[in-house]
Parts: structure tokens; C-alpha cells; sequence
């Protein structure tokens, strides 16, 4: 029984800093793109939408784009980035930030690194409270129903 209220809560705990880990990662790729300085133009090949959820839940479009560009040593290089302005439209050329080293990390997104910022913050702080609720509740838990604990020997 005790793994209901010890396990529930750690894989809740171990998702939230997976989820912040790929938060940071993703501000941390955003960020080195934009300071390399390499820039090219690229060609949307293709725009979709992908659709999650339904029934019970709330239905969330996601927009992807897929672009295609070289880099100065002539490497042709397609990546796929999600979350785009909807602007943009098969055929467009667009500016993409991307580095030497990975080339098909490359981002369409412009340079907003204050937004960015904010957004990894307020999603690292909500996680956080996941975390230390779920922390909170199992310090509670071992300490009401302890062997030693007030509850002790109570059905």
C-alpha cells in the first residue's frame, strides 16, 4: 500500500524534472542558435497540423513547419520545428539560426530571448510546485501514518 503513496508521487516527481530538463534544453538550443551567428535562408517545404486530445479532453492543434536551406559549406539541410507563425506558408523564405556543429537544429523562430526566457521560468516554477507538492505529500504521509506516528495501529 505504501507504494501507492510513496511511487504515484516519485514518478510524478521524476516526469516533472524530465519535462524541466527538456525545457532547459530547449531554451539552451534556442539560445546558442541565435548567438552563433550563422544564418541562412530556407524554403518552407511543407506546413501540417497535428491534433491531440479529444472525448473527454480538450482538443490542442499543434502547427509544424518543415524547412529546407544550406549552409555556408553548401550542406543542404531539411528540419522539421514546431509551433511557427501561422503566416508562413508553403514556398515562403524564411531566415533560420542555426550552429556549425548542428545544422539540423536549426530554428526559424526569431531572436526573442526575453519571451523565451519568461516562458522556460514560468514552466520551470510551475514544475517546481509539482515537485514540492508532491514532496510535501509524502513527508505528510510518513509522518501520520508512521509505525511510530499518531495514526499508528488505527484501521
Amino acid at each position: 500500500m505504501d507504494f501507492l503513496f510513496y511511487g504515484v508521487p516519485g514518478l510524478i516527481m521524476i516526469g516533472a524534472l524530465a519535462q524541466a530538463v527538456a525545457v532547459v534544453r530547449r531554451s539552451l538550443r534556442l539560445r546558442s542558435n541565435w548567438n552563433s551567428g550563422l544564418t541562412a535562408e530556407a524554403r518552407c517545404l511543407r506546413t501540417y497540423t497535428t491534433t491531440s486530445g479529444g472525448g473527454e479532453t480538450s482538443v490542442s492543434t499543434t502547427l509544424h513547419h518543415v524547412y529546407e536551406f544550406a549552409t555556408r559549406e553548401g550542406r543542404t539541410v531539411r528540419f522539421e520545428e514546431t509551433g511557427g507563425p501561422r503566416t508562413t506558408v508553403e514556398g515562403d523564405i524564411v531566415p533560420v539560426h542555426y550552429t556549425a556543429a548542428h545544422p539540423e537544429r536549426a530554428t526559424a523562430h526569431a531572436p526573442g530571448r526575453g519571451r523565451v526566457l519568461a516562458g522556460a521560468v514560468g514552466i520551470l516554477v510551475f514544475l517546481s510546485l509539482i515537485v514540492a507538492f508532491c514532496v510535501g505529500f509524502m513527508v505528510t504521509y510518513a509522518e501520520v501514518f508512521a509505525a511510530d506516528g499518531p495514526f499508528a495501529g488505527m484501521p
